[in-house]
């Protein structure tokens, strides 16, 4: 399961169902020259985060992306480079509703596709600057759609809403009890939508924001509202990049592999942090034997687990990250989120001559940076101890660091050598 993805599950029955995205925004509230759906969030678009909350959803056989002409090569590049599938990208208008009736039309009309894509049954509806939405928000809509014809996620009202008068003071407020906040996603039988689109006026595509106003106006629909959770926000402001990025390192940070090898000391100190880390994150342990060959190790690799931990002593440290990093590529865990891989440089030696190993410390710093392009963030942790008695503690400070160095993955520490 990818981080913030939901439980799962057959889906409604309906087939198909399609998803537009109107992506088209220009981002003026969030103060960026760039439109806040291509700022870039732990190194990825946030588009990209919103597409494939809806790409990793079987039941969702098409995705439509909406964009503004000047996007729309940004949007392909998008597409290509993290490898996302099932996306047609259409030209948006120069409002939000224009927009949305464009990304309508690749299922009726050829004026934006060289063929027609199958006609759903269903279609969502979901802001591309709400990347956190989950498969069960998403089927409960779709599912009330296909009985109502429409339906909306809503949520509570967080302040109350009031009414000035004409002279700037206060004319009345609303009972916030009676009151809902419409969000997204929404969903509509697609004949419903797609036949309101058509009726509505000039003053409706340029004006309007509500789609489930549009399906009541002009098709009489009565949507149905759905409660939805509390991820549903639309990210608006620069505040809300670092809201959805300390999102996005929490969901990464729920699992660790810490991986040994068959040597007594590494296997002991592997066991301990283990014992260590598991009252904090969920760890899987593995040890292995580094005379095996790769097939060995590529088990490990399920695609739920973004953090590894790799304990071993200095003879094998770059030798065997390297190993990992060439099996995380072909595994296409790095490809959408970023990995952290953690070197832990075992060394029990009495006496120790950090001038012997600052040529190790450089080929890690280089190999770093290179590794950091495939989106694998390494560090180094060095556990030196002379007292055996003293181990536990040491396992301790290590723990605290690598917990440390998950959650705040920062691209600005990689190569280092931190010491336990």
């Amino acid at each position: 399961m990818e981080p913030g993805s939901g439980s799962g599950g057959a889906g409604p029955a309906v087939t198909p169902v399609a998803a537009v995205l109107p992506a088209g925004g220009s981002g003026e509230r969030l103060g960026s020259a760039t439109p806040k759906q291509f700022c870039a969030v732990q190194g990825r678009p946030l588009v990209s985060y919103t597409v494939r909350a809806m790409e990793r959803i079987s039941w969702i056989s098409n995705i439509i992306v909406v964009v503004s002409p000047e996007n729309i090569e940004t949007m392909k590049s998008i597409i290509e480079k993290y490898g996302h599938e099932r996306v047609m990208i259409v030209e948006g208008g120069i409002t939000r509703h224009r927009s949305i009736f464009n990304g309508l039309k690749v299922f009726a009309e050829n004026e934006f596709s060289n063929r027609l894509l199958q006609k759903p049954e269903v279609v969502i509806i979901h802001d591309a600057v709400r990347p956190f939405v989950e498969e069960d928000i998403l089927s409960k809509v779709v599912m009330a759609a296909k009985e109502h014809g429409a339906a909306g996620a809503i949520r509570p009202l967080v302040s109350t809403v009031i009414a000035s008068a004409a002279d700037g003071c206060l004319d009345h407020s609303l009972e916030r009890a009676r009151y809902r906040a419409s969000e997204m996603p929404q969903a509509f039988l697609f004949d419903i939508i797609y036949e309101a689109y058509q009726q509505c006026t000039d003053y409706d595509l340029d004006y309007g924001t509500e789609c489930l106003h549009l399906a009541l106006k002009y098709c009489n629909t009565n949507a149905k509202l759905v409660e939805g959770t509390a991820d549903l926000w639309k990210v608006t402001y620069k505040r809300d990049l670092y809201a959805a990025e300390s999102i996005i390192k929490d969901n990464l940070s729920q699992q660790v592999c810490v991986i040994t090898y068959l040597k007594e000391a590494v296997a002991q100190v592997g066991f301990l942090l283990h014992e260590s880390l598991k009252s904090q994150i969920k760890v899987e342990a593995i040890s292995v034997s580094p005379s095996k060959n790769d097939s060995h190790l590529q088990d490990t690799f399920s695609g739920q687990c973004y953090n590894f931990v790799c304990v071993n002593d200095k003879k094998y440290a770059i030798q065997e990250s390297q190993q990992l990093v060439d099996m995380l590529e072909k595994s296409n865990i790095p490809l959408l989120y970023q990995v952290v891989l953690i070197s832990v440089h075992l060394d029990v030696s009495e006496n120790i001559s950090f001038s012997i190993g600052m040529e190790e410390l450089t080929r890690m710093k280089r190999f770093a940076r290179e590794v950091k392009k495939k989106n694998i963030l390494v560090y180094g942790l060095l556990m030196q101890y002379k007292d055996h008695l003293l181990l536990q503690e040491t396992v301790n400070s290590a723990a605290a660091l690598i917990m440390a160095l998950i959650k705040d993955r920062n691209p600005e520490l990689i190569g280092q050598l931190l010491v336990a």
